[in-house]
């Protein structure tokens, strides 16, 4: 499965690059793409995986941004 999410206080570009690279880190992501410019997150994971994927994604985020939030 792959969905698109708007983000909500993601401040710069470095930000958007350690969030990629740690939600990559994450068993079960196949992708993940996280644009500044356009305050969005493309995450790909497998479907029976996806929304724990997708919980284990916001609270890494809450972890190293705090004020960077994923919009539902």
């Amino acid at each position: 499965m792959r969905k698109s999410f708007d983000l909500e206080g993601l401040d710069c570009a470095n930000c958007a690059a350690k969030l990629e690279a740690a939600i990559r880190a994450l068993t079960g992501v196949t992708d993940v793409s996280i644009s500044f410019l356009t305050q969005k997150m493309v995450l790909e994971a497998d479907d029976a995986v996806f929304e724990k994927v997708l919980k284990q994604a916001e609270a890494l985020m809450k972890d190293l941004e705090d004020d960077v939030e994923i919009c539902r």
